[in-house]
């Protein structure tokens, strides 16, 4: 958030406080706040006939038509759900297939894929494979053109997100739709939740068959997400069974002010791009720069390549994380480790340990994730706490030497 004093009520206390954890969630817009709170007053079901329940209809279908700007998707084809882990949970529930075609039977996934994914599939654990990624973070694509060809003939569904939540790796999503069209009997899907709102995105151009995503990693409020079908891709049942909403494939009164900021935070990210990508990669650099003027021994996790413009991953060998994260938030700045959906713990990170990061550099992992309201304050405010976090290690090791 923007630099600003607290009120002496807050639970957060009344210091000035840098907000860089957008990866995990982007705080509201104050136009987005403003779309909801209009929403909120519209009395009507969206289900219902009359002029009330059309009116809530029609601010759903604008804000589906929002959404599908944003991730080139179509209008008719975007379904929305509570978030990003039940768009996934569905779309990988064995039910996703090509019209007229069996459901794949097969499931390949990158080693650096979020736990709703990892975790949320509905294949049997035999029937699942696991694609390696290089020191970079980057997946194998010729571990994946392996399979496929030891595949052939055999209904595979890949799932490889657009970008990795902890260290902002970007993965090459049309050279994977390249192989999967080559198969011929192949479907990919990405989970895009990192990525949309802060890079184009196009799932019409790239070939997806079907992505999700949810709608507080850019600034829309929590709980509310969606997922996108290509045409000529169906659902085969509903994962949530009642009244028929969402073309039946998710049934259930629609979150109507949640759907509604989500489309206006939607619209707002589409406009913003691509020169608030620009401005996020400035502010980005210029904290590595900062960093590596105080700790020239760090190390970037996925420098090299393609990442997202706002996230820096990085650790400093014989600094913990923990230690860090809290003494960076008592000097009134709010990064994380990685993910956000680990029960707020400071754990080993799956995707660290499949780019063969050693176990004690992991443990110092750290993530600056900034957002539509960092500023350059913020940066500086980071880089004045990590200089007081960074001194008494390197004071120990002037010691040692």
């Amino acid at each position: 958030m923007r630099r600003r004093r607290m009120s002496k009520d807050s639970t957060m206390g009344s210091e000035e406080r840098s907000y860089l954890d957008h990866n995990a969630t982007s705080p509201v817009r104050p136009e987005v706040a403003d779309a909801v709170a209009r929403a909120l007053t519209l009395p009507g079901n969206p289900s219902s006939i009359h002029t009330e329940g059309r009116a809530a209809r029609a601010t759903i279908e604008a804000a589906r038509e929002q959404i599908a700007r944003l991730v080139g998707g179509q209008g008719a084809r975007i379904v929305f759900t509570s978030g990003g882990t039940e768009a996934a949970n569905t779309l990988l529930s064995g039910a996703l297939r090509r019209s007229g075609r069996a459901a794949p039977t097969r499931l390949l996934i990158s080693a650096t894929e979020h736990p709703c994914v990892t975790a949320g599939h509905r294949f049997p654990a035999e029937a699942v494979e696991v694609l390696p990624v290089d020191a970079k973070g980057v997946v194998s694509l010729a571990a994946l053109a392996e399979r496929l060809d030891a595949l052939s003939g055999e209904g595979v569904l890949i799932s490889v997100h657009a970008a990795n939540n902890e260290t902002g790796v970007v993965q090459p999503l049309a050279e994977i739709v390249r192989l999967a069209r080559a198969h011929g009997q192949a479907l990919v899907h990405s989970d895009a939740v990192q990525a949309a709102g802060k890079i184009a995105l196009d799932m019409g151009a790239l070939g997806l068959d079907a992505l999700s995503i949810s709608g507080h990693k850019f600034a829309a409020p929590k709980g509310v997400g969606a997922f996108a079908l290509a045409e000529g891709v169906e659902l085969e049942g509903a994962f949530l069974r009642g009244g028929g909403q969402e073309q039946r494939l998710r049934c259930g009164t629609e979150n109507l002010p949640g759907i509604v900021g989500m489309g206006r935070a939607a619209e707002l990210a589409r406009a913003a791009l691509p020169a608030e990508a620009e401005r996020l990669a400035g502010l980005r650099e210029g904290t590595l720069t900062g960093v590596r003027a105080l700790a020239p021994d760090v190390v970037v996790f996925g420098e090299g390549a393609s990442r997202l413009p706002n996230t820096l991953a990085f650790a400093v060998p014989g600094l913990e994380a923990a230690t860090a994260l809290i003494a960076l938030d008592l000097a009134g700045v709010a990064v994380s480790s990685g993910s956000a959906c680990a029960s707020g713990k400071v754990a080993r990170s799956p995707v660290l340990a499949a780019m063969g990061v050693d176990p004690a550099l992991a443990a110092g992992a750290l993530r600056v994730s900034f957002g539509w309201n960092s500023t350059e304050d913020d940066a500086r405010r980071f880089l004045a706490a990590c200089e007081r976090v960074l001194a008494p290690l390197y004071q120990r090791r002037g010691r040692a030497a």
